[in-house]
């Protein structure tokens, strides 16, 4: 059985999102953060730069989101969360799923960091950000989700840097990517996981 090192209100949630999808349980081990809000030391233990998600499959020790969620995918021989291969979707769906990471999240956290510490948000971060929800409205169409009605490793990937946006309000400027999280919030995958582990963003 998979073992998956969970930091609360992490990115973690976005694995517990494709097991409970794909109906796989796992052997998860909670972590809870420091009053600093960081990830503890004993993390460090488990990788090198103290990361989480981390998951444990046959010896194998494996980071970085979007790497499990294909690593899962893969293991299970799970085509349901992605479009065909083979097809203009099936790249604009990789190219998706690399950008939440590679792109909009050193973006997102220019807001969210100052805006969680209740300080001023700096007038170029907050033009950086409504660009890249812009970008983002224009990738779901005509939703409710990336790639219609059901959730693919893409929208999974997304869910997490989105919670913390619709947890500081901001994204009231931006309805359709306030939408596309309130259709997240309905995915079967989701609920499991966030009444499993909790919510993904921290509580006011």
């Amino acid at each position: 059985m998979i073992t998956l090192h969970a930091l609360k209100y992490s990115r973690a949630t976005r694995v517990l999102w494709l097991l409970a999808d794909l109906g796989q349980p796992c052997n998860r081990v909670d972590y809870d953060r420091t009053e600093a809000f960081r990830a503890p030391d004993a993390l460090a233990q488990v990788h090198p730069l103290g990361k989480s998600p981390v998951i444990e499959d046959d010896g194998e020790l494996i980071a970085e989101s979007a790497t499990i969620l294909r690593y899962l995918a893969a293991k299970y021989d799970d085509t349901s969360h992605t479009p065909p291969k083979g097809t203009p979707a099936y790249w604009q769906h990789e190219a998706l799923l690399d950008y939440v990471e590679a792109s909009f999240a050193e973006v997102a956290l220019r807001v969210i960091m100052p805006a969680f510490r209740g300080k001023p948000v700096p007038e170029d971060a907050r033009d950086a950000l409504n660009r890249h929800l812009d970008y983002i409205a224009q990738a779901i169409g005509d939703g409710p989700l990336l790639f219609g009605e059901r959730a693919t490793l893409a929208d999974i990937q997304l869910s997490y840097i989105i919670a913390l946006l619709a947890r500081l309000d901001l994204l009231s400027d931006h309805p359709k990517v306030a939408a596309y999280w309130s259709a997240l919030q309905q995915q079967p995958g989701y609920i499991a996981a966030t009444q499993a582990a909790g919510p993904m963003a921290p509580p006011a």
